[in-house]
């Protein structure tokens, strides 16, 4: 009986591609679960927890994300600097006018393991308010 093995990618078998993603009216959490699944890797059949199998992901237009719901006014996010009496809140809607890459970028990091491994795969995203992106020759050299 031929005896079948089990395939383990290792680090450097899997290339990382880069993806660019458009957050022009896409709601805010299905946006960030997308994100979190390309940059874990979980949509390639190479992936494995142990082995960066994620790709870099890069999203334009963060102004422009939706979000459902009263969640605009009602969320809040907070922010404490370590100092008795110093608890920062700040309304979802004030985020998405000043910081609106922010919004994404916690919404993504709440997705990924709480780990070394996630935090490097939060390194590997990249978020712009805007149209342009300065990774335009990384894009172009994988053909997307």
């Amino acid at each position: 009986m031929k005896r079948v093995s089990t395939y383990f990618p290792k680090n450097d078998e899997v290339p990382a591609r880069w993806r660019v993603i458009d957050a022009t009216g896409q709601v805010l959490g299905r946006l960030s679960r997308d994100i979190a699944i390309a940059l874990q890797g979980k949509d390639k059949p190479e992936y494995s927890r142990s082995v960066m199998t994620g790709d870099y992901v890069i999203v334009v237009n963060a102004s422009k994300v939706r979000v459902t719901g009263r969640k605009r006014d009602q969320k809040l996010y907070y922010r404490h600097s370590g100092y008795v009496g110093n608890l920062k809140t700040f309304r979802l809607g004030d985020m998405l006018e000043t910081r609106p890459e922010r919004v994404i970028e916690l919404a993504v990091k709440g997705m990924l393991p709480r780990n070394n491994q996630g935090r490097h795969m939060l390194r590997r995203l990249k978020v712009y308010a805007g149209e342009s992106h300065p990774h335009e020759a990384q894009v172009v050299g994988f053909g997307v």
